[in-house]
């Protein structure tokens, strides 16, 4: 198994869109992919993780102009149940081509919905754009709460940015301070589903984006599909996107590889385990279905 999946192209990028890089979490790749696929007609809307209420809790919002795209940008490190919009999506907004991004399990889950569409009836064929973001593993937001008070002591409201690289899960205050914690520490709060999951660059996605490789600001943009493709192709002849070629970059696409593999690895110790999960009337296991191999 290829640890990277599929893909047309890979290249480092950032958006030229100055708006968008301010608040961006790296390239603004999603963001700007969104409003190029906005302006263009080729989506009507599209479902992202919004702000909330409460600090840095993100809630599923259905945005349909520039300004609501940029009031979602950047990353919230936990879950949002974005697929829950994609019915809402198409029937109460009554958006005919849909855009989505989501997390590697999630953009899974938007390829089942479309091959087996049980209860999303006239809703598969409205997915336009599926955007990936890169996962390693996923947080429930009073793990991130506990994480951002208890060990980087600062008060969730007073943070202005979250990131995770080199090792480390960095917090930065609205005043300047920088808290951080090893990225060791995080294990323990890490969602359960995530440690059987066995895809870090959301193969599925039509385009799929991370920091992981590009230089501080910059972007690793796969580009998977020919829909994806067509896309991209359309955005960077609108010179919406700074590139530069993955191998002239640092630290490259080695780092993940490495990342990737060491996912999988370590996941799928768990995925063999749960082979030995139930047993058989004559006593062999019967396991549970392994979702990365077919039938």
């Amino acid at each position: 198994m290829d640890v990277l999946g599929n893909y047309k192209s890979v290249i480092s990028a950032r958006s030229t869109d100055k708006d968008i890089t301010k608040k961006s979490q790296d390239g603004g790749i999603i963001t700007t992919l969104f409003a190029y696929a906005l302006e263009e007609g080729i989506i009507d809307g599209a479902i992202v993780a919004g702000p909330s209420d409460e600090p840095w809790k993100p809630e599923p919002v259905v945005v349909t102009t520039k300004a609501e795209l940029l009031a979602a940008a950047g990353t919230r490190y936990t879950i949002s149940p974005n697929l829950n919009l994609i019915k809402e999506a198409t029937r109460s907004y009554g958006l005919d081509r849909v855009g989505i991004v989501g997390t590697p399990c999630q953009m899974q889950a938007v390829r089942k919905a479309q091959l087996y569409p049980i209860g999303m009836r006239d809703v598969d064929d409205k997915i336009a754009l599926a955007l990936g973001i890169f996962c390693m593993e996923n947080l429930s937001y009073q793990a991130l709460e506990a994480i951002v008070e208890d060990h980087c002591n600062q008060k969730m409201e007073s943070v202005k940015k979250m990131d995770i690289g080199k090792g480390k899960f960095t917090v930065y205050t609205e005043r300047g301070a920088v808290s951080q914690m090893p990225l060791k520490l995080i294990h323990k709060y890490v969602q359960p589903g995530c440690n059987v999951c066995l895809d870090y660059v959301a193969n599925l996605a039509d385009i799929s984006s991370g920091s992981v490789g590009s230089p501080d600001g910059w972007s690793t943009v796969f580009v998977r599909s020919m829909k994806g493709n067509a896309v991209w192709d359309g955005a960077i002849a609108a010179d919406l996107f700074e590139t530069k070629p993955m191998d002239q970059v640092k630290p490259g696409l080695d780092l993940v590889k490495k990342l990737a593999t060491e996912k999988i690895t370590k996941n799928q110790k768990n995925v063999d385990a749960r082979k030995t999960f139930g047993l058989k009337a004559d006593g062999t296991a019967k396991g549970l279905r392994n979702p990365y191999e077919s039938p």
